[in-house]
């Protein structure tokens, strides 16, 4: 739910939110924290974001959806799975009646964390 607050922490932008899609949300948020527990919260575009080694991946709400933005590597490494959803170059919509697969997202995460982890020993 996009707007013009200035949000210091998730914690902020959650309670900003209908608490059906908060708790959606919550469910999300616990789901990347144990499939990358060394990454950081933060907020950045004023999106709930994920950092480890730089921007791991974001979500957000808005009225008719979830945003999830895990990059456009993870969307073509996991685009068959991905199908039923709605996805652009870097996110994947999720409806507000659609069932979020956490299992899918639990491995997307996996697989963002093992690119920034690469993408730093390369440096």
């Amino acid at each position: 739910m996009k707007n013009t607050v200035k949000y210091q922490n998730i914690d902020e932008y959650l309670d900003s939110i209908p608490q059906d899609l908060k708790n959606k949300l919550q469910i999300l948020r616990s789901t990347i924290q144990e499939a990358a527990p060394d990454s950081t919260e933060a907020i950045c575009y004023q999106m709930p974001t994920f950092k480890l080694n730089g921007n791991l991946l974001h979500f957000a709400a808005y009225k008719t959806h979830i945003g999830f933005y895990p990059g456009p590597s993870a969307i073509k490494a996991f685009v068959d799975e991905l199908a039923p959803y709605n996805l652009s170059k870097g996110t994947i919509r999720f409806t507000l009646e659609d069932e979020i697969p956490l299992n899918l997202i639990f491995r997307i995460v996996k697989f963002r964390v093992e690119q920034n982890k690469s993408k730093l020993k390369a440096k």
